[in-house]
């Protein structure tokens, strides 16, 4: 059974995760690792239907005439022909002449994936396309965290393992914001790791990462717990890990309670407005308690000027970080 589709993820059309093979089928967007994973599977499963496959690649931005034509000619041994044809956001008027013909009368014996970067280079074939009714994949960028989070729930889910929220969040600060990067350490722990993964399991293979580190200060800073918070943070600046970004997560940390500060909204709906995942928004409301408007806005003044003072501004960015944390931990409430 096709894992569960994400309330993020377009309720009209496949995703790259189930996509079947079809005369055209289109993959939209410039994220190229949900680009990549679609054509595999696409490849693969007309493999798996028809046994050998010849596959031709073409670029619409280089196109010459005919070429779509003989890529869909009949194969001389009977093998299933595959066309993946890229950089449609380039296209030339040659490759769009014949093109949208193409479209509106395939080969049905051809499976021909058109991959568009997005732009409004092709109008008329996206149009012809989508009139046609051929499937359309979306392959949009991971730009929320609330997109990132689905990701790697979805992953995990497609191998029937569990991630808990806090590992989650650790792994996607672990990975950054390189969609590869973060679906190579999903099946690295898939693979490795227990039937449920735990932030202890994720620290076990990421916690000499600088945004782990972050995420271990922060979490410690936020719930008032300044010894562990300035070990943690002393430890990784003393092993060399460069403070800036460190102040960039913490201070990201601060932002989402900075966002809920004193909103009571239904945690889905606040995190559809703020593209944050539900449980971030629980999180951020349960640290918020902690912190009045005034203890909130001296943490915030105080992170501002460390990062200023770790990017130049001071002779001692050690110390600045080390005083914005302790600022953070002792600002709340116990």
């Amino acid at each position: 059974m096709p894992p569960r589709r994400s309330a993020r993820e377009p309720s009209g059309g496949p995703t790259w995760r189930d996509v079947e093979p079809a005369p055209v089928v289109l993959l939209y967007g410039p994220e190229e690792y949900f680009a990549s994973q679609a054509r595999r599977r696409l490849v693969m499963a007309v493999r798996e239907g028809r046994g050998e496959v010849e596959v031709h690649e073409l670029s619409g931005k280089d196109y010459t005439t005919g070429s779509l034509a003989m890529a869909t000619s009949p194969s001389l041994f009977g093998d299933a022909r595959v066309v993946v044809v890229s950089e449609l956001e380039k296209m030339n008027d040659e490759f769009l002449a014949e093109a949208i013909p193409y479209v509106e009368s395939p080969d049905p014996e051809s499976v021909v994936i058109l991959h568009h970067g997005g732009g409004n280079r092709g109008k008329r074939l996206i149009d012809a396309v989508k009139k046609s009714r051929a499937p359309m994949v979306e392959c949009k960028p991971l730009k929320t965290d609330r997109d990132k989070t689905d990701f790697v729930y979805q992953t995990f889910r497609a191998d029937q393992r569990r991630i808990e929220p806090d590992a989650a969040r650790m792994l996607i600060a672990a990975a950054g914001s390189d969609v590869s990067e973060l679906a190579a350490a999903c099946h690295q722990l898939v693979a490795d790791g227990p039937p449920t993964v735990t932030d202890q399991v994720v620290e076990k293979y990421y916690g000499g990462r600088v945004e782990v580190t972050a995420f271990k200060v922060a979490d410690a800073a936020v719930s008032g717990n300044s010894g562990f918070a300035l070990r943690t943070l002393r430890q990784a600046l003393d092993s060399g890990v460069d403070p800036v970004p460190l102040v960039g997560a913490i201070a990201a940390r601060v932002r989402h309670i900075a966002q809920v500060h004193g909103r009571r909204e239904n945690p889905n709906a606040l995190a559809k407005s703020l593209g944050l995942a539900p449980w971030q928004i629980e999180q951020a409301q349960r640290d918020s308690r902690r912190f009045s408007s005034e203890a909130l806005s001296q943490v915030i003044r105080s992170l501002a000027a460390a990062d200023a003072q770790v990017k130049g501004e001071a002779q001692d960015p050690v110390y600045a970080l080390e005083r914005a944390v302790l600022t953070l931990s002792t600002a709340g409430s116990r």
